[in-house]
């Protein structure tokens, strides 16, 4: 299976079905529940999508020069951008934008959480405080520990620095959106990476064994596969709950008025 092949029988064709169901939904006027509707939705996708692209090329072509992962040259189209194949520029983009429409589905039909919002600074700053003591163990092994850390120290030292001002932002906000966080991140984490066996079999890309820890899923998934597509999403739920959450754009303001000093 082409790489091309792998995008579109698993990411193009749910992308049209989502939007057709989007279309459907902003034709009814359907609300979201506590949340920024309509065209900013859009923009705040296309935010994401530009921030994937940016933040995760120099990454992944690291990936790439390094032997981490690497590609079939027999099913890519050989068009290439630094280190890495031009399906792979498309495969940030895609995945963003189906993650994006499956956050905007959820929002639509999650009802507004039961209990009342609790702000909660010090829980903000404990979940910042464990995830940064995470990341220092993951940069110690990226930089200093065996090969057989590599891909999963990389990925953390990668993913983990953009969710430290999420979660001081609003760590407290994810936590009240919780139901909606979590599906947001766990289904479509767990679609691609079932997805990712198809790719393996198919040999469309293939992982270093020498640059992994040997932990695999049904005799053929890395973890480090799993992690990367869970910690992507991640990435994308927060940023979408935070960035259309009524509540995040209160906190924002009332942080703008104070010429954004101290912890929002």
């Amino acid at each position: 299976m082409t790489y091309f092949g792998f995008l579109l029988r698993f990411l193009v064709i749910p992308i049209i079905i989502f939007l057709v169901i989007t279309w459907w939904d902003n034709k009814n006027n359907r609300p979201t529940n506590g949340f920024q509707n309509g065209n900013f939705v859009w923009r705040i996708i296309g935010v994401h999508i530009l921030l994937a692209l940016v933040y995760t090329t120099p990454w992944d072509n690291y990936l790439v020069a390094t032997g981490v992962w690497y590609y079939n040259p027999d099913l890519v189209t050989g068009i290439v951008l630094g280190y890495v194949p031009i399906e792979e520029y498309t495969f940030f983009i895609l995945e963003t934008f189906l993650t994006g429409l499956w956050w905007w589905f959820l929002a639509r039909r999650f009802q507004e959480p039961n209990q009342p919002f609790k702000p909660s600074k010090n829980g903000r700053i404990t979940a910042f405080g464990i995830l940064f003591a995470a990341w220092l163990v993951f940069t110690y092994l990226f930089f200093l520990g065996g090969a057989e850390w590599t891909y999963l120290a990389i990925i953390l030292f990668w993913a983990l620095p953009p969710i430290f001002p999420q979660i001081l932002f609003g760590g407290d906000i994810l936590w009240h959106y919780r139901k909606l966080v979590f599906t947001a991140i766990f289904i479509p984490g767990f679609y691609l990476s079932m997805a990712d066996i198809v790719a393996l079999t198919d040999t469309t890309w293939s992982i270093s064994k020498d640059q992994t820890t040997g932990i695999l899923f049904f005799n053929i998934l890395p973890l480090e596969e799993v992690v990367f597509f869970f910690i992507t999403n991640v990435l994308i739920g927060f940023g979408m709950t935070l960035m259309l959450s009524k509540v995040g754009w209160q906190r924002f303001e009332e942080w703008k008025s104070k010429n954004y000093k101290g912890l929002p």
